[in-house]
């Protein structure tokens, strides 16, 4: 049986932090479902549809990633995908404590499906959806922080928003 695992997420935008996470999940299992969350709490920069094309565009080099978007519980729809593993990405000690209490959740919700925690690369420590696009907003240089689609996104977006 083939191993496959959800990584949830706004990706508002997608980062290279995120791209880390991605690919090095995707050495591990099988197949990778990258899902980007509606989440009704947050207004979001880019609408689902545009987060999941560039995420599509991001990780099309890699045969085994997956990416769908979602709604409701992230444990429906892990069970939906007969996934057995949730990914989440650690970039500091203040990121754990708000993701054991959801992996307890999780687990409280259903035993049978697992965390599984990745440190992102130290490089990408203090990289973030939000301060990616605080920076952009202000029309400084995010190459290196996001993929080249989303660095032209960004700039279009906040282009428009200036009118």
């Amino acid at each position: 049986m083939p191993s496959i695992a959800v990584y949830p997420g706004s990706f508002d935008p997608v980062t290279n932090g995120h791209l880390d996470i991605i690919e090095r999940s995707a050495k591990v299992f099988d197949h990778m479902v990258v899902a980007v969350l509606h989440n009704r709490n947050k207004v979001p920069l880019f609408s689902v549809e545009e987060r999941v094309r560039m995420l599509k565009q991001s990780v099309s080099y890699l045969d085994n990633v997956e990416v769908d978007s979602f709604n409701g519980l992230l444990i429906d729809y892990v069970r939906q995908k007969k996934a057995h593993t949730i990914v989440r990405g650690l970039r500091a000690v203040s990121d754990f404590e708000y993701e054991m209490q959801a992996a307890s959740i999780n687990r409280k919700l259903d035993p049978s499906i697992e965390t599984f925690f990745m440190m992102t690369n130290n490089q990408y420590s203090y990289l973030s959806s939000s301060i990616v696009k605080e920076v952009a907003k202000y029309e400084a240089n995010v190459s290196s922080l996001v993929p080249e689609i989303v660095e032209k996104a960004l700039h279009e977006k906040y282009s428009q928003n200036k009118k």
